[in-house]
C-alpha cells in the first residue's frame, strides 16, 4: 500500500484531539444554518416545519457521530432506546448507529492486522471479506474462513480509545454550562461512563469475559453463543464463530409465529435474570445489533458482543432488588430508606423535596417493575409501553424535576438502567409473553 493510499484512509476518519474538535464545531456551525434557513423560509411565508428541522438537523448530527465513531457513536446508539427522550427524526436516524454505519477503509483494516500479526488478513485466513458486513461504533465485522470454520472477525477503528477521554472532554463543558450542572456532582456518573466506553476498547477483555459468561450460560435453553479465538485475536482484532440469525428488524419482517416470539423472549429473560441474580454482572449493551434471532428449535437467540459488561456490587444488587419488590412498595417507611441508601434522598432536603421524590420513584417502580412482580408478563400489550412512555412525559414536565440541578442516585444504576430499557424495548417489538417469576 502506497503511503498517499494510506494516509487518504486515514483521513477519512477523524482520530486526532485536534482534528475531532474541529468536526464538532463544524457540525455546531451547520445545525445553526439550519435553524436559520428553518426561520427565514418562515419568515417570508415559504413552509418550513418542525419536523423537517428536526429531520435535517438528525440527518447532520448522524452524518458526525458516525464519521466519528467510537464514543460517541455509543452515545447515539443509546439515545435510539430511549424511543420517547428524542423526536422521532432523531430517534429514527440514531437507530442506524444499532445495525450499520459507513465502514472502515480496506486499507486501514489490511494495516491493523499488519500492526497484530505481521501479516495481511489475507495471509491469516483462507478467506476474508475486505468488506466489511457489519459496522457499529468501536469496530467493523467481516467475514472470513479457515479449516472449514465460518469466522466473524471485529476490527477496531484506530485511534478509538485515545478518543474516549478526549470526546467526553469536548463535550462535558458544553453539557455543564448548558444543564447548570457542577462538575464534581456529576464526576462519578461520567467516569461511570468512561470506564465502560473504554473497557468495550479492550478486545483481549472482551474475549475474556465473552468465554466465562457463555460457560456459565451454557445450561440455558435456547441461547448459542460463539466460540473464540485467543490465537486469532488481538487487542484491536476478535475472531469468533460466524452465528446464524438475523436481527430483530429482519426477523420480524418474516412474520414468526407468536410461539417463536414467545420463546425468543423467553430466553432472552432467563438470559438477563442469571446474569443479574447468579452472575453479578449483565450483558448491558442489548440493542437490537447484538442479537441474531431465528426459528430453529422453536426459537434461538444468537447473543453477541461482550465488551460493554457491567459487574454489579452486592450492595448495589441488594438495592436494585429490593427496590422492585410488592413489600417495599407498600411500605413508605422501607421504601424511604432504600431510596435515601440508594442517594436518591439527601438528609439534607427539606420534607416537601423528599416526599415528591418518594411519590415520583413509587409511581415509577410500580411500573417499571412491574414485570418483575407477575408471573406471566406480556410484552406485546400496547397499553404497558405507552404508560410507560406516559410516564416519562409526565416526568419531564416536573417542575421540581426540571429545575433540578444534579443528578441523584447510584451512578451504578445508569448502566442497569440501560440494560433494562434495552431488554424491554426488545421484549416489546416481539411482542413477547414470558413467565417472569423466579
Amino acid at each position: 500500500m502506497s503511503e498517499l493510499t494510506e494516509s487518504n484512509a486515514l483521513s477519512s476518519l477523524p482520530t486526532t484531539k485536534v482534528a475531532r474538535a474541529a468536526r464538532f464545531a463544524r457540525t455546531g456551525l451547520n445545525v445553526g444554518a439550519n435553524y436559520v434557513k428553518h426561520y427565514a423560509k418562515r419568515a417570508v411565508g415559504a413552509e418550513s416545519t418542525t419536523e423537517n428541522l428536526h429531520a435535517a438537523n438528525a440527518a447532520e448530527l448522524y452524518g458526525t457521530l458516525s464519521e466519528m465513531k467510537g464514543s460517541v457513536l455509543k452515545v447515539a446508539q443509546m439515545l435510539a432506546m430511549e424511543k420517547n427522550l428524542l423526536p422521532t427524526a432523531y430517534a429514527d436516524q440514531f437507530a442506524q448507529a444499532q445495525y450499520q454505519t459507513p465502514p472502515l477503509s480496506g486499507p486501514l483494516v489490511v494495516k491493523a492486522f499488519r500492526d497484530a500479526f505481521g501479516k495481511s488478513p489475507f495471509e491469516v485466513f483462507e478467506e476474508f471479506d475486505i468488506n466489511a458486513r457489519q459496522a457499529a461504533s468501536i469496530g467493523q465485522v467481516h467475514f472470513a474462513r479457515k479449516e472449514g470454520k465460518a469466522l466473524a472477525v471485529k476490527v477496531q477503528y484506530p485511534g478509538v480509545a485515545d478518543s474516549i477521554r478526549s470526546d467526553i472532554r469536548l463535550v462535558k463543558p458544553i453539557a455543564l454550562r448548558v444543564l447548570g450542572l457542577d462538575e464534581a456532582t456529576v464526576r462519578p456518573y461520567l467516569q461511570e461512563v468512561e470506564t465502560r466506553l473504554i473497557e468495550e476498547t479492550d478486545y483481549a477483555l472482551e474475549l475474556r469475559r465473552g468465554q466465562a459468561i457463555a460457560a456459565q450460560c451454557a445450561a440455558l435453553p435456547h441461547l448459542e453463543f460463539a466460540t473464540y479465538y485467543p490465537a486469532l485475536s488481538s487487542s484491536r482484532i476478535l475472531s469468533m464463530d460466524w452465528l446464524p440469525g438475523q436481527h430483530l428488524k429482519e426477523f420480524l419482517l418474516t412474520a414468526p409465529a407468536q410461539e417463536v416470539r414467545n420463546q425468543l423472549g423467553q430466553a432472552l429473560w432467563d438470559f438477563y435474570m442469571f446474569q443479574l441474580n447468579e452472575l453479578r454482572m449483565v450483558h448491558a449493551d442489548p440493542h437490537p445489533g447484538n442479537f441474531l434471532l431465528r426459528t430453529e428449535a422453536g426459537g434461538t437467540v444468537g447473543v453477541l458482543d461482550f465488551g460493554c459488561v457491567k459487574e454489579i456490587p452486592a450492595d448495589v444488587h441488594r438495592l436494585f432488588t429490593d427496590l422492585l419488590t410488592p413489600e417495599t412498595l407498600a411500605n413508605r417507611t422501607r421504601l424511604t430508606e432504600l431510596l435515601t441508601e440508594a442517594g436518591i434522598l439527601r438528609p439534607e432536603d427539606e420534607t416537601s423535596r423528599q416526599d415528591f421524590y418518594v411519590n415520583t420513584m413509587q409511581a415509577s417502580l410500580e411500573l417499571v417493575g412491574r414485570p418483575f412482580r407477575q408471573p406471566v408478563f406480556d410484552f406485546g400489550d400496547p397499553s404497558y409501553m405507552q404508560a410507560l412512555y406516559a410516564l416519562g412525559d409526565d416526568l419531564m414536565q416536573q417542575p421540581e424535576l426540571r429545575q433540578q440541578r444534579e443528578p441523584r442516585g447510584s451512578e451504578h444504576f445508569i448502566y442497569l438502567n440501560r440494560t433494562y430499557v434495552g431488554l424491554y424495548a426488545l421484549l416489546t417489538e416481539l411482542r413477547a409473553v414470558v413467565r417472569t417469576a423466579s
